[in-house]
């Protein structure tokens, strides 16, 4: 029980999941706690008292209330942030930087936390986690805090600071877990620095040259090229790496010979790429369009967040007493497709309670589909591989939500600039155009409000609600592919005898032997 409790924490600290996937997966935890207790033993033998089970608890749910947060937060801050330091470019690496980070090293904290143990690698996650909320708590420009961001991603200033020490202290001293010791020096031989390495060089590459593409250098720039070509190629490497070499892979080729597995892959490619993008780009729409102020876009946001956490435990309890998924990923697909194609119709007029009841539809399938797909990938996979399998669909989730913050951003420029004869037409003089142009465009979200000329106010909103209306039509097409992706997955039976896995490298030399 404990194995799964620490496993599933760990690996949601990793992603850019958002707040519904926390409590989606925190009730998945519960209900494990509650019905199988009995099961639990620590490494001793010794049943765990009740007191040692909640402060468990307690600190696997504070590490993924902060993780959790801090892949959305500075989503409603963002706007006035880069407006305030007059830099557009920073409006998406602010997210990017996270995202980026998340990306590049989810599968490498389950690798090593199969040969290390759980509890060191939670321990030292925490603690990269406090020391770079410290540097962006201290931040007094944009680099520090992109550069924190990119470490673990924080931006809730000093918040994470007494939430991620108190989880700290409380796994030190009360997580006891099975793991077989594993000298340094054998970990480090054990560990596939190969995989690692290509890893790194496709995920990093491809995502800084599409994050540097039409921002800091032309698309069709050397360096673009040069950043995508080459990652592109190190994308082949990584496969034949862990295909041919690699003793103990980062991500085990194996996983994608299923087609239910492949089909779940999708669905959560599609699903992190769609919600990502709402709760990013929405508070952009209400502080340009509504002229909501970055608290008040917080709460207009609300209904698309707090759906999503009450469905997301939904989903989780219909999923423990009736074992069916697949159904479920059905419908978290096909409301998420109708919430998405809604918001196709916000424009300058948008009243504030369409804005809640489509972000409501919206919400419930996104909420449904953080749940329903992980179950989907844990039926398919014996319980040794659960933490890589969960690890792998986790990279998947955190790639896709790197391509769509800096995809729909592209489209937002493209969208400003194809406007600027509309604005022109409506007679905004050169200086505005300029500002409300491309990527200019994000360092000028609060511009519109403060136009005293009303016919430049309703234009300059108008634009600004057609930008974001292009990511909508291009998010409801991803979100179709999503409901089409979940056709393909297949029923399984849902186990309920607890297996706990041991850690250790000479757990690990046993496993090919046992598949």
């Amino acid at each position: 029980m404990e194995r799964d409790i620490e496993m599933e924490s760990r690996q949601s600290q990793r992603e850019t999941s958002t707040q519904h996937n926390a409590d989606a997966s925190l009730e998945r935890i519960l209900d494990k706690a509650s019905t199988k207790q009995q099961d639990e033993a620590p490494a001793d033998g010794k049943a765990r008292s009740k007191l040692q089970m909640f402060a468990i608890l307690t600190a696997l749910f504070l590490s993924l209330f902060v993780a959790a947060l801090d892949a959305t937060i500075v989503s409603t801050a963002a706007p006035t942030m880069s407006h305030d330091l007059q830099s557009a470019a920073g409006y998406t690496w602010i997210g990017g930087a996270f995202l980026l980070g998340n990306a590049a090293s989810g599968p490498i904290w389950a690798k090593l936390s199969d040969i290390f143990g759980r509890k060191l690698i939670v321990l030292l996650a925490l603690a990269v986690f406090f020391a770079s909320s410290a540097v962006c708590a201290t931040a007094k420009t944009m680099e520090a805090l992109i550069i924190g961001r990119a470490f673990q991603g924080a931006a809730g200033v000093w918040i994470n600071l007494p939430i991620s020490g108190l989880a700290a202290i409380l796994i030190l001293i009360f997580l006891d877990i099975k793991h077989e010791h594993t000298s340094f020096i054998d970990g480090m031989k054990a560990i596939d620095w190969l995989g690692i390495f290509t890893f790194l060089g496709c995920t990093l590459m491809l995502l800084l040259g599409l994050d540097f593409g039409g921002v800091l250098f032309p698309w069709d720039s050397a360096k673009i090229i040069a950043l995508l070509v080459v990652g592109g190629c190190m994308i082949f490497a990584f496969i034949y790496s862990e295909a041919r070499f690699a003793k103990y892979p980062l991500i085990p080729m194996s996983l994608f010979k299923n087609k239910t597995n492949v089909a779940t892959f999708l669905v959560v490619f599609f699903h992190g790429f769609v919600f990502i993008a709402a709760e990013f780009y929405m508070p952009l729409f209400f502080q340009s369009v509504l002229e909501a102020s970055p608290l008040r876009s917080g709460v207009l946001l609300l209904p698309l967040i707090v759906t999503g956490a009450v469905f997301g435990v939904v989903c989780g309890v219909i999923i423990h007493r009736t074992g069916r998924f697949r159904e479920i990923m059905w419908v978290g697909s096909f409301f998420m497709c109708l919430g998405f194609g809604l918001f196709v119709s916000f424009n300058a007029n948008a009243s504030t309670g369409r804005v809640v009841g489509f972000q409501m539809i919206a919400g419930l399938g996104q909420g449904i589909l953080f749940e329903a797909p992980l179950i989907a990938i844990q039926s398919q996979v014996e319980q040794a591989d659960v933490a890589t399998a969960t690890a792998t669909m986790s990279f998947v989730r955190n790639i896709a939500v790197s391509i769509s913050v800096i995809v729909c951003g592209t489209i937002f420029q493209n969208s400003m600039s194809a406007r600027s004869g509309y604005l022109r037409a409506a007679g905004l003089p050169q200086g505005l155009l300029d500002q409300l142009d491309g990527e200019n465009a994000l360092a000028n979200v609060m511009l519109p409000s403060t136009l005293d000329n009303p016919a430049w106010e309703f234009a300059a909103k108008q634009a600004f609600a057609w930008a974001t209306r292009n990511m909508w039509i291009m998010l409801t097409v991803i979100a179709f592919l999503s409901l089409v992706a979940s056709l393909f997955v297949e029923a399984a039976h849902l186990g309920t005898e607890h297996v706990e896995t041991v850690t250790g490298l000479r757990k690990e030399k046993e496993r090919p032997e046992e598949r």
